[in-house]
């Protein structure tokens, strides 16, 4: 990548993109001179395209355009656009690709790279040797091309493959150029199918939805109608409900969804009648790939048929199982009483022996009895919750724990669901403690979990902190790995925003009753003059925060300020005012390090997106050349990025957030520090990353930073809701600022109603003592049986 992306094309003259640009559509020729940038995930290219017919500069082309090679002659439809820093550009609507006819241009478009092996050197020997009728030789006689000095059997298979695959490559873009879909996707499509994709398509578009990461069903139905699948076919109405299925899970969280929500939904969107969307529910449930369950809920008469997608159910079920077996198994008290007379403790019973050794674990003095409860029966039970608000001793209560099993000589684990929390784990406990996946030996190779029933973890307990956040798929391949004698721990703040993923996982096992639970609500002595943790559980209650002050220097004196403003713009510069002089100068703190932005939205002026890219100017100006743009993006040295996927690859997890320390633009490449580690990305992998300045509530989960500034503005409307301003007010150590309106506050901390999702992950839980569920499993035989659904 070229230093000069960033710089204009000097103008010599003004009658191309100045005569040009007075049409706003533009169907444009010209050969490709120079590709300034390209992404090949994004798809996103910036291209010097020369030409045919006019006086003057290459016009700058950007768009989906990642396929185009220099030398390459093409016809542009798109229109003209003003950028704010780069100038004139034809943004590109579609294009298509025109063969070369003359020897210049064809020996331009072999020298560009395009075909494998092929060289300018030798681009110029064979196109000398045949001329324009070069491509003709490559495509029907290519053995000719023995004749060129240089060329032997070997490399005449390689340059072979490389034109049959460059062929069927175009073939393809050219089939899907016709559906609109984006260059970047097509390719992703061709790597997946290779040369069959047109026949796959053509049989089955809907297979895109499941095949392609990206591809919605508005993009596969587009494809399937176009080509003449009618609206009620059966496949078009399978592929719509199980998209609803994977959509409703992924961004509502619902583990299932009801038959008749199902229906409606899958109705509406495909146009057709809710009769037979029953019909397709039907044959997907003899195909296995969904799974339906006929619940009776308590105290009602009527039973609901519950539709799952076949992974949820087992997810769900596996849960359910081995919470109910882990709950059953039997402590070993006698190795725990040989482990309390190795230490001479004092009572007439194991249990009065464990529980006068609880009232005494806590470093620094006595636990209370919600602690020592807590203590005492992380040894008696074998399934244990605790939960509790800011303040109430939680991760306390955690040290004490492992320091009592460290001390009577019993093995423990420490983890979390994310790398910021067990970090923070392992600092406040001094022990060993790691994220689920490394705990689990995520295989990147086999997408899967080294630990499970057949190979399981080794201890004598597992403790997870930050429970709130385990959705249902993390949970089952935990608990799975975990053996029956073994006791789990989970520890969580069940207030708080639930889990990115799928299901409720820890409010379900503790409305579920099924374990003990152990909730601890006094507010530790050092905790109480703090209005973070006072106003955090004024919040949980329905009750507004109670206000600090300034003193007559305005330096901020509490731990917790709301500064009041109602247009979103000055909000946007008070924020900055913050970040940049305010609280750095008030706490000698790192702006980018220790100052964390957290809004509610992505979007609109108090959104992250906006938040950050005004952070970015003021936290880490443009200053020399470590700088680079992709898309409307812009990279530099000193940046705060945020992972927003898991790369098992590289040992970096969604959430997880560093600063970019070397951006290297000749290899198109960034590392980028994270704690300890230092990680290279290249150019094309930077969809994993984005901006961190600022970052969403839910992107916060599982971290703490000294000082936490949250926007909350009346259009933040939508997601003003009380477990989200608790959670965002929770991640701040020694100091939160609110900024915006007091009315936006007062609308958020009355909103007390938290979205439900479906699930029956505690009613499961509750079936050894009231048998609810029938389920359509035939246990004896594993074989998925079902009653069919009626119309």
């Amino acid at each position: 990548m070229r230093k000069s992306y960033s710089k204009q094309v000097p103008k010599k003259s003004k009658n191309t993109q100045d005569k040009l640009f007075e049409n706003e559509q533009n169907i444009l020729t010209g050969i490709v001179q120079r590709v300034r940038f390209q992404s090949n995930d994004s798809g996103f290219a910036v291209l010097l395209v020369e030409l045919e017919n006019e006086i003057g500069d290459p016009i700058t082309v950007v768009g989906s355009l990642n396929a185009l090679k220099v030398g390459e002659r093409v016809k542009f439809e798109g229109f003209w656009k003003e950028h704010p820093r780069f100038g004139k550009q034809l943004q590109v609507k579609t294009y298509s690709e025109i063969k070369p006819t003359t020897s210049e241009e064809i020996e331009k478009y072999l020298s560009s790279g395009i075909i494998k092996n092929i060289g300018p050197a030798l681009a110029k020997r064979i196109v000398k040797f045949f001329g324009e009728k070069t491509l003709d030789v490559m495509e029907k006689t290519p053995k000719q091309l023995l004749k060129i000095p240089g060329i032997g059997e070997k490399k005449l298979q390689e340059i072979e493959e490389s034109w049959e695959t460059q062929s069927e490559m175009k073939e393809v873009m050219i089939f899907l150029r016709k559906y609109d879909i984006p260059i970047n996707l097509s390719g992703r499509i061709f790597q997946t199918y290779g040369p069959d994709t047109i026949r796959i398509l053509k049989e089955n578009p809907y297979r895109l939805v499941t095949d392609i990461f990206g591809v919605g069903f508005q993009t596969a139905d587009k494809i399937a109608l176009s080509m003449g699948t009618k609206f009620d076919d059966p496949s078009r109405c399978a592929a719509g409900a199980m998209y609803i299925l994977k959509e409703t899970s992924e961004r509502e969280g619902h583990v299932l969804l009801p038959q008749i929500e199902l229906e409606s939904k899958a109705s509406n969107l495909l146009g057709v009648e809710a009769s037979q969307i029953t019909d397709v529910i039907n044959e997907l449930i003899k195909r296995e790939l969904v799974f339906v369950e006929k619940f009776l809920p308590l105290n009602q008469k009527k039973s609901v048929h519950s539709i799952y997608l076949h992974p949820l159910y087992c997810a769900e079920e596996e849960v359910s199982k081995r919470v109910k077996i882990l709950s059953e198994q039997k402590k070993d008290i006698a190795r725990i009483n040989l482990a309390i007379q190795k230490r001479g403790l004092i009572g007439e019973s194991t249990e009065e022996k464990l529980s006068n050794y609880a009232k005494q674990a806590l470093e620094g003095g006595q636990a209370n009895n919600e602690q020592s409860l807590a203590i005492e029966k992380s040894l008696l039970d074998k399934v244990l919750v605790i939960t509790g608000g800011p303040g109430t001793g939680k991760t306390t209560v955690i040290k004490a724990i492992t320091n009592l099993y460290n001390n009577l000589g019993l093995q423990i684990l420490l983890g979390a669901p994310t790398g910021r929390a067990s970090k923070r784990l392992s600092e406040v406990t001094n022990h060993k403690a790691t994220t689920i996946h490394r705990m689990l030996e995520y295989d990147w190779g086999s997408g899967g979990f080294l630990k499970d029933s057949s190979n399981p973890l080794t201890s004598d307990c597992i403790i997870i902190d930050e429970s709130s956040m385990l959705d249902i798929y993390l949970t089952s391949s935990l608990l799975r790995a975990i053996p029956d004698n073994c006791t789990v721990i989970m520890v969580g703040d069940v207030d708080q925003l639930p889990s990115v993923g799928p299901g409720n996982v820890l409010k379900d096992i503790i409305e579920s009753r099924s374990v003990t639970v152990v909730r601890l609500t006094q507010i530790y002595r050092q905790n109480e003059k703090s209005l973070i943790v006072q106003n955090a559980h004024r919040i949980n209650q329905g009750n507004l925060p109670v206000e600090g002050i300034m003193d007559i220097k305005n330096k901020i004196i509490p731990d917790y300020l709301f500064v009041e403003e109602s247009d979103p713009e000055n909000c946007v510069n008070k924020i900055l005012e913050l970040c940049k002089n305010r609280i750095p100068a008030q706490y000698e703190l790192d702006p980018i390090n220790e100052i964390q932005v957290i809004s509610p939205m992505q979007r609109g002026t108090l959104g992250v997106k906006n938040l950050n890219i005004c952070l970015q100017e003021i936290l880490n100006p443009k200053i020399g050349s470590e700088n680079f743009n992709i898309g409307d993006r812009s990279f530099r040295v000193g940046d705060k990025l945020i992972q927003i996927r898991n790369n098992y690859e590289k040992n970096i997890f969604n959430g997880d957030i560093g600063v970019i320390q070397n951006c290297d633009i000749s290899n198109s490449t960034i590392k980028v520090a994270y704690d300890s580690n230092l990680i290279e990305y290249s150019f094309n992998e930077l969809d994993e990353l984005t901006h961190a300045f600022a970052i969403t509530v839910h992107k916060s989960q599982g971290s703490e930073y000294p000082v936490v500034i949250i926007p909350l503005h009346t259009q933040h409307y939508p997601m003003l809701q009380r477990n989200l301003v608790y959670t965002a007010l929770t991640r701040a150590k020694k100091l939160v600022v609110f900024v915006g309106t007091k009315k936006a506050m007062s609308i958020a901390v009355r909103n007390g109603d938290v979205k439900q999702r479906y699930s029956l992950l505690s009613d499961r839980l509750m079936v050894s003592t009231q048998k609810n569920v029938e389920n359509t499993n035939n246990s004896d035989n594993n074989e998925l049986t079902y009653h069919p659904l009626e119309n």
